[in-house]
């Protein structure tokens, strides 16, 4: 069976990552730092958020750049109190996605919100979360997900990579047994575990990053990373992860980084590459 690195094309014993920039459409700061990070840092994908604020000015920015290879965040989660957002499905056709307000969930609620999401209602928000950015114009390479590690749920999980099938994308798999499962269809999967920058410590961060990089190993590696500016808005809407985000960015599109990157010869890949195997 070929390796993960030698069906995208690379050799065997390649060092691939997919550095892959989430919450693309959150709130501004983002979206301008997730594009910064791709065209003139080392990142090279993003996830839009498509019912958040800052979609409309995300999926403007994915216009002006066709070139430019994203997917889809699907979002049940409103993870930013001070920064609402929710459904574009009809709130009242997807009731079990919702609290006892009558909003999507946040972070502490999603324990409520696996036990209670109806597939049919989460397959109505999956689909119309795909279908907006398909009828803005766009051609999204992939499906993941926002604050559900492989959607959270198996049944979840499983109707996401029906869809992807369906509209022709790759998605974002990460847990085992999933990514044994890929292996068996042929299909590239990570060989090592998954990182997420929101778990990585803000002090020495950029010092960590590059260990990281002069450590990763050979085989395919995904990071999701979270990149976003310092500004007045990005403090007051996001409080918890804006020093995150902003430390993010600043590795991102340092020099240090794209160093590293050519000294160690890493290979770094979006999920164009991974849609062209799902697909073919």
């Amino acid at each position: 069976m070929a390796t993960s690195t030698e069906l995208l094309g690379l050799p065997a014993d390649a060092r691939a990552l997919l550095l892959n920039a989430d919450d693309f459409g959150m709130y501004p700061a983002v979206n301008t730092a997730v594009i910064e990070s791709i065209e003139h840092g080392i990142a090279a994908s993003c996830s839009l958020m498509v019912p958040c604020p800052a979609a409309p000015h995300a999926m403007r920015l994915l216009r002006e750049r066709p070139h430019l290879p994203f997917g889809v965040h699907l979002t049940l989660v409103r993870d930013l109190p001070r920064l609402p957002w929710g459904p574009l499905s009809p709130k009242e056709r997807v009731p079990s996605l919702l609290n006892g307000a009558g909003e999507l969930y946040d972070h502490a609620g999603i324990p409520e919100l696996l036990a209670r999401a109806r597939p049919a209602e989460v397959e109505r928000e999956f689909r119309a979360q795909i279908d907006a950015v398909r009828d803005a114009g766009l051609a999204p390479a992939h499906l993941d997900w926002h604050c559900l590690a492989d959607g959270g749920r198996e049944d979840i999980r499983d109707l996401t990579l029906t869809l992807a099938a369906e509209y022709g994308l790759a998605a974002r798999i990460w847990r085992e047994p999933a990514r044994r499962a890929l292996r068996r269809r042929g299909l590239p999967a990570l060989d090592h575990p998954f990182l997420d920058s929101f778990s990585l410590d803000l002090d020495g961060k950029a010092a960590h990053y590059a260990r990281l990089l002069h450590n990763l190993p050979p085989g395919l590696s995904e990071w999701a990373v979270h990149p976003g500016l310092d500004d007045a808005h990005a403090r007051a809407s996001d409080p918890g992860g804006w020093q995150v985000r902003s430390t993010d960015h600043a590795f991102l599109t340092s020099p240090q980084a794209r160093d590293i990157l050519r000294e160690e010869g890493i290979a770094v890949v979006d999920y164009r590459a991974l849609q062209r195997i799902w697909t073919a």
